[in-house]
């Protein structure tokens, strides 16, 4: 078997929704520019308040990809 290296990026996915639909977009937008996503690791969730509400959910991500470069 041949030896692979993997790159890991960090992202911030968001929505209005959910901390699962902010992660969601996070892979998403991801795997419109890289090739050959691997794995996805939800690192921290935190939410954007504005006057006492909820506007948003934030979902930080970390995304593998096969490094071939």
């Amino acid at each position: 078997m041949a030896e692979s290296v993997y790159k890991v990026v960090e992202l911030v996915g968001t929505s209005t929704q959910s901390w699962e639909k902010a992660a969601a977009a996070a892979i998403e937008r991801a795997s419109k520019s890289l090739r050959d996503l691997r794995i996805a690791e939800v690192t921290d969730l935190d939410m954007h308040i504005k006057d006492g509400k909820v506007e948003s959910y934030r979902a930080k991500v970390k995304v593998s990809f096969k490094y071939e470069g």
